[in-house]
């Protein structure tokens, strides 16, 4: 992208100015405080209402509340791929090296919350299942969904030129985009051991409103420190790469 052009885009759309790492570097500075205290205060209520306030299920007793950390962790393990895979998209498309720092940032993250979803889904499983671990179709392909994140992560880590692994990584993390449908109809179009979704947008919810409630604040609060910790991992990388820059070595001498 020119400077001439992205002068006059700004111009017309003020926010891309904030495409720029110089222009962005403070804002997220600025941010990260605010979702830091919403991850915090969410996730205390939702562990409260998960664990004190919903009722105990009357086929899995009390380890049920398990799915609480569980589905959350899920959802978010296929929301930051898909979002990963636009920035991706983007720094491919327009070379907009903030969009390449964004995706960088979310693969970590998702990867700890694939990490997660299978544990706890290992923990739940036993006392449903008998099992820790099935070769169940769903389970498996979130399985894959976890080595596309290290291997997006690792192929970015190997690759000196900073260019060259956006690249690499970027077509990657698209074609890895196809399996996160997968992981969601999985438990229709093959006969899995895995439950059906309790949560559709087509049809009405199959668990009590309170679960629900739970579930969807746990979802808030990991996605607040997604975004707290996403923020702190780009400024580190924005440093890394500009700091060359006067701005850089003068934001540097300010903080030391």
């Amino acid at each position: 992208m020119s400077a001439e052009y992205a002068t006059s885009a700004e111009k017309s759309l003020p926010w891309l100015k904030f495409a720029n790492p110089r222009n962005f570097y403070p804002l997220a500075g600025k941010m990260i405080p605010w979702f830091t205290a919403l991850a915090i205060i969410f996730t205390l209520i939702g562990l409260y209402i998960s664990f004190f306030v919903a009722p105990t299920d009357y086929k899995q007793g009390e380890s049920y509340r398990i799915m609480f950390i569980h589905v959350p962790a899920a959802w978010m393990s296929m929301f930051i791929y898909i979002v990963m895979a636009c920035y991706a998209a983007i720094g491919l498309i327009w070379n907009i090296k903030l969009s390449d720092m964004m995706a960088g940032a979310l693969a970590p993250t998702g990867a700890i919350f694939t990490f997660l979803a299978l544990w706890t889904g290992a923990f739940w499983g036993r006392p449903t299942w008998g099992a820790y671990w099935v070769w169940d179709a769903r389970l498996t392909s979130e399985l894959i969904l976890l080595f596309l994140y290290l291997g997006f992560i690792s192929l970015r880590a190997a690759i000196d030129d900073p260019r060259r692994a956006a690249r690499a990584s970027g077509l990657l993390a698209l074609v890895g985009v196809i399996n996160v449908p997968i992981i969601y109809y999985s438990v229709k179009w093959w006969n899995t051991l895995h439950q059906g979704a309790s949560v559709s947008v087509t049809e009405s919810p199959k668990m009590a409103s309170i679960m629900l409630t739970a579930m969807a604040v746990m979802a808030f609060a990991f996605w607040m420190y997604t975004i707290a910790v996403v923020l702190a991992r780009v400024r580190t990388d924005i440093l890394e790469r500009e700091r060359e820059a006067v701005w850089v070595v003068e934001e540097v001498s300010r903080t030391a």
